[in-house]
């Protein structure tokens, strides 16, 4: 009988402390444990795009495992809710109609400029959802026209912008072809870029532009090597036809310096150009999988994945990180997770380091991130190797 009565007491003792406890504990860490902050994706696993979808799909659900197995943020766990899309942007709104009505989401990954475009009214009436995406176009770095999204690097401009800065360095004066895509891809930065390229005393001799995955490139070659260009910046292409007009062009004399935009540049892309890729450049807004130099979250990347990671997975990755860290600064500042209140919080980030998956802290003052590297095929090594500085527009 005593025992039982001294185990009561010592049960009511507890309780009693476990009930002072929770009175005096600030209600902010009461609010904080609660349901799953959730990222929905249009991810292309399937497709024309699937080389890139199941890279990014990887990326975003190693950083969401990272942050869980490491106790979530706030008390509160990541939920990842992927759909395939194919690349198709009819599938890709059924995919956020589906992932939205089923979820309270916060954060939302889309897999291409046409969706972006297209799920921005309702992104907005909703007013619930930050959104970032695979895609790099110019359009979307607009802070009045896409309030509630934003880019995962420089836009296509941009990037032509970190080629040409390096370029009027290296060569002062140079002449610069741009070949591109009969595309919105392909057109996106040309206008400008033929403005900025003037302005940094180059000039621009030829713009070219052929069907997207054109084969026979002959005439334009021959167009090329007329312009005599020091440098040939190609935009609005994966692969082919950029193997063809540099062994073409080679062929006929040219001494041109290649160049490439972000889908172009993947090593494993870069690489399947052969012989013709030996000192193909490009502009690369993120350190490869195997850089050297130091960045603590890369040497995690490899120690979860001790293959290859391509560029598209290191943007899902950055991706992912950037939309957390967004969340967390709204909880640590107690505002809802509203598309609003979290674009504000990724548009706070100053300085910030991305644990050197990009090679310099990054601040998000508008839609993109403005910086990038020029990097250069070595094809002995089979890697991509740097051949400029970290530079911020």
């Amino acid at each position: 009988m005593d025992t039982q009565r001294t185990s009561f007491q010592r049960r009511h003792l507890l309780l009693g402390a476990a009930g002072a406890a929770a009175l005096t504990s600030p209600l902010s860490v009461l609010a904080q444990s609660g349901e799953d902050i959730v990222i929905g994706g249009s991810i292309p696993l399937t497709g024309v795009f699937a080389f890139a979808g199941v890279g990014i799909n990887a990326g975003i659900g190693d950083y969401v495992k990272m942050i869980n197995d490491a106790g979530g943020i706030k008390g509160r766990k990541i939920k990842y809710v992927p759909e395939d899309t194919g690349y198709k942007v009819d599938v890709s709104v059924a995919a956020y109609k589906k992932i939205t009505s089923q979820n309270k989401v916060n954060l939302y990954y889309g897999d291409s400029t046409g969706f972006s475009k297209t799920i921005n009214p309702e992104l907005e009436r909703a007013g619930t959802t930050l959104m970032a995406g695979a895609s790099f176009a110019s359009e979307l770095n607009d802070p009045k026209k896409y309030p509630n999204q934003f880019l995962v690097g420089p836009d296509y401009t941009e990037m032509f912008g970190i080629l040409l800065k390096h370029i009027a360095k290296e060569k002062p004066g140079a002449k610069v072809a741009f070949v591109y895509s009969d595309s919105e891809f392909g057109r996106d930065p040309i206008e400008k870029s033929e403005a900025e390229a003037k302005k940094l005393g180059l000039s621009v001799p030829v713009k070219i532009m052929t069907p997207a995955g054109s084969v026979d490139v002959s005439t334009e070659v021959i167009k090329l090597r007329r312009a005599a260009p020091d440098y040939t910046i190609f935009h609005g292409y994966i692969l082919a036809p950029i193997p063809e007009f540099i062994t073409q062009g080679k062929q006929q004399g040219m001494t041109s310096k290649w160049m490439g935009t972000f889908w172009t540049m993947d090593s494993s892309t870069v690489m399947k150009m052969g012989e013709a890729a030996d000192g193909f450049m490009g502009v690369m807004p993120y350190r490869y999988y195997y850089d050297t130099e130091k960045a603590p979250m890369l040497e995690k990347i490899r120690a979860m994945r001790p293959e290859y990671q391509s560029t598209a997975y290191i943007q899902g990755f950055l991706a992912a990180m950037l939309f957390i860290e967004s969340a967390k600064r709204c909880l640590d500042a107690g505002k809802p997770l509203d598309g609003k209140n979290l674009k504000a919080a990724l548009n706070s980030l100053k300085d910030f380091d991305t644990g050197g998956l990009i090679g310099v802290p990054i601040t998000i003052s508008g839609n993109s991130i403005p910086v990038g590297r020029v990097y250069r095929a070595d094809m002995k090594a089979q890697k991509m190797v740097a051949a400029s500085d970290w530079i911020k527009l």
